[in-house]
């Protein structure tokens, strides 16, 4: 058990006995009145209220433990929830790449499919991407931030295989699906065009055994009727050319409804058409439909207040003190109820001086009440003070222990600060520079799986990034830039503008700067990718 003033725990018992000697006082006064009056008086008041300054004594004694703030014990807080298990299977063929629709198929399908998991919150999703093969991106989870990743992630590059088989999706949905113990019902909602390269028969068997696996099956239409070429555009977004076949001819790409009608008759599904504008809330009233299975979810809370202690065992001996002597229990009840309310609990001691922007004294301070048994809320304190003040390599060591936190949002804080604090050491130290961005770029990695919508983190991430030295180069290429300044401020990362003194960039400035961070990967991938496979002759790859 620790305790927020110790100070009032150890004057604790002055308090009481303080109580108890005013209390005792004024008992021999009204005993020395009483016998003023009469002697038979003065013994009726010595026989009553003789325990009344002990009681008093306790209660006051009591009072000043709960105003020093113990906390201790250890809580598991179970939250109930009605869930389905959601696996959504997305098309990242190239002939997802056609602009029938804006900006083009896989841009829908993956816009649609972020609002579903948004719309999901409380429901297991998981997902899988195929093209001529299928990978599992995520297993079913409740993290519906981690899915929106990979969505925003999603690109025919990251397929091996090209092409569209459409049966290996199939079969890896349900296998993915059918590792979920869950008593709800399950349900595969594929994004597609339909236009599928391996054997129909095959592909209707694949939804067959989706029917016999009681697995609810949801096509989700993308593309146009009409057939479109499938453009290949650079890094910068200009169209350099289209896809051809092995004679030079453009390639053209329809949406294949025949396919894609076919394949939910099969499963007993619905198919979703692609002219909706609202593809998402038709799945989401689907799903309404669907039978939830209960899950729980916990998390652990520890040292918790446990001022009520002292303070119901205080409340008891007044209650005590009433019912022996009316008079002053009464009075001192009615003084407790007409009072202005106080807090139960003060601040850390820290705090205070945190909140006016003294750094260097509330980092000392949070440093020096910091024990083993502190929680990960005083180590993140602490880490933030020592951040402010300047002592980097404190605040790293104090943060990298409230990034444990069960609690995914002081976690985020922790491993932003950090990376923050790793940042501008890297600044100061040139002999380390390049492993210690590295490190930041890793903890701010880690804090975007928490919270993938974050600017702050994706800004100081981009720094990190683009201050490492790059590596040696044997050919030509553009020549770097100079890498922007290093971090900012780390107080309330989700809210406000960049702090002063930092350079002043627009948030379309900072998005076209994360766009060619995000273009640059993807085409490093792709010449890494084409000098590891070739397509082999006469098949399809799109």
């Amino acid at each position: 058990m620790t305790f927020d003033s110790p100070l009032l725990l150890v004057l604790a018992p002055v308090l009481g006995l303080a109580v108890g000697a005013v209390a005792l006082l004024a008992r021999r006064r009204r005993v020395a009145r009483a016998g003023a009056w009469s002697p038979e008086l003065a013994a009726r008041a010595r026989a009553a209220g003789k325990t009344g300054p002990l009681l008093l004594a306790l209660a006051g004694l009591a009072a000043a433990v709960g105003l020093a703030g113990p906390r201790g014990g250890r809580a598991t807080v179970k939250a109930e929830t009605q869930a389905l298990s959601v696996v959504f299977a997305m098309d990242i063929s190239r002939s997802m790449l056609a602009e029938d629709q804006k900006p083009n198929r896989l841009s829908r399908a993956a816009r649609e499919a972020r609002r579903l998991v948004q719309d999901l919150s409380e429901d297991r999703v998981g997902l899988v991407a195929f093209a001529g093969r299928s990978y599992i991106l995520s297993p079913l989870t409740l993290d519906g931030g981690a899915i929106t990743l990979f969505l925003d992630a999603l690109h025919p590059e990251l397929a091996s295989q090209g092409g569209t088989a459409l049966a290996t999706a199939l079969r890896q949905g349900a296998d993915l699906l059918n590792a979920s113990r869950e008593a709800g019902d399950r349900v595969l909602v594929l994004f597609t065009d339909g236009e599928a390269h391996d054997s129909l028969a095959e592909v209707i068997a694949a939804a067959r055994a989706l029917k016999e696996q009681q697995i609810r099956l949801v096509l989700v239409a993308e593309g146009g009727v009409k057939p479109v070429p499938i453009p290949i555009r650079d890094s910068a977004g200009t169209l350099v050319e289209y896809k051809a076949d092995e004679s030079g001819a453009p390639i053209e790409t329809a949406r294949s409804d025949q396919v894609l009608q076919r394949i939910a008759d099969a499963a007993e599904g619905a198919l979703v058409p692609a002219e909706l504008p609202d593809q998402a809330g038709a799945v989401r009233e689907l799903l309404s439909a669907f039978q939830r299975a209960p899950t729980s979810s916990a998390s652990t809370q520890d040292l918790l207040p446990l001022v009520w202690i002292p303070a119901l065992l205080a409340a008891l001996l007044l209650g005590a003190q009433t019912t022996t002597r009316k008079t002053a229990a009464l009075v001192g009840l009615a003084g407790l109820c007409l009072a202005a309310p106080l807090t139960a609990q003060r601040p850390a001691p820290g705090v205070r001086d945190y909140q006016q922007g003294r750094m260097a004294e509330a980092a000392r301070r949070l440093r020096d009440h910091l024990s083993p048994a502190s929680s990960d809320t005083a180590f993140y304190n602490a880490g933030t003070a020592l951040l402010g003040a300047g002592d980097y390599p404190g605040a790293e060591q104090a943060l990298d222990r409230a990034a444990q936190s069960l609690d995914p949002d002081l976690r985020y804080r922790a491993l932003y600060n950090q990376g923050v604090a790793l940042l501008r050491r890297a600044g100061a130290d040139s002999a380390r520079r390049d492993s210690l961005l590295g490190a930041a770029a890793d903890r701010l990695r880690d804090a975007l799986t928490l919270v993938p919508g974050s600017s702050r983190a994706k800004w100081n991430l981009e720094l990190a990034q683009r201050q490492r030295t790059p590596p040696p180069s044997g050919g030509g290429g553009s020549r770097p830039q100079p890498p922007p300044p290093s971090g900012q401020q780390p107080q309330d990362p989700e809210r406000g503008p960049p702090p002063p003194g930092l350079p002043a960039l627009s948030p379309e400035q900072a998005d076209q700067i994360l766009n060619s961070v995000s273009r640059e990967e993807r085409d490093t991938r792709t010449r890494r990718l084409g000098r590891a496979r070739a397509t082999p002759t006469g098949v399809k790859d799109w």
